[in-house]
């Protein structure tokens, strides 16, 4: 009987590992030196120089024409930025910082009186999403797609977000 309950609990055991995945992945691949973000195109593309290593298609703010102007117009900005943090307790599953706002998109807003805003991530999407273009400034992938991004890219990668 003891040995019977010993086989039950190893079975048990490795059935609950094996059952349970992660959401963060490793990467040994190329490294990504830039991530390009076509909003136009709702495309982003992880690069290594001038090879592209993996391309999502993307959700973008609410109100995705045009730079982001100020807290709350629903759009993505535009420009040259970096990854500057990781939140791996994201609402939306995982996510990597973007150091928007610049010292150029402070300068703006101040300039005609507004708050230019900021948190903008690229992270994934809610367990079911709300449509294109959801998210109050942010680019959405999928969650896996996600889970790939956030093993690839590091903190101090440029981001060029474009129209």
């Amino acid at each position: 009987m003891q040995i019977l309950k010993m086989v039950a609990m190893t079975v048990l055991a490795f059935g609950l590992t094996a059952c349970s995945s992660s959401k963060f992945k490793t990467y040994d691949g190329p490294e990504v030196t830039r991530v390009i973000v076509n909003k136009g195109n709702r495309a982003m593309f992880l690069m290594h120089g001038d090879e592209v290593l993996k391309h999502y298609v993307v959700d973008l703010g609410f109100e995705p024409q045009g730079h982001k102007e100020a807290e709350g117009d629903g759009r993505t900005p535009e420009g040259e930025y970096l990854i500057d943090r990781r939140n791996p307790n994201s609402s939306f599953h995982l996510s990597i910082g973007i150091d928007y706002p610049n010292e150029q998109d402070v300068a703006k807003a101040k300039a005609v009186g507004l708050d230019p805003g900021g948190d903008i991530f690229i992270h994934g999407g809610p367990t079911r999403p709300f449509g294109p273009d959801w998210t109050a400034g942010c680019i959405s992938v999928t969650n896996d797609e996600m889970e790939d991004v956030y093993a690839m890219v590091n903190d101090g990668t440029p981001v060029l977000i474009t129209p």
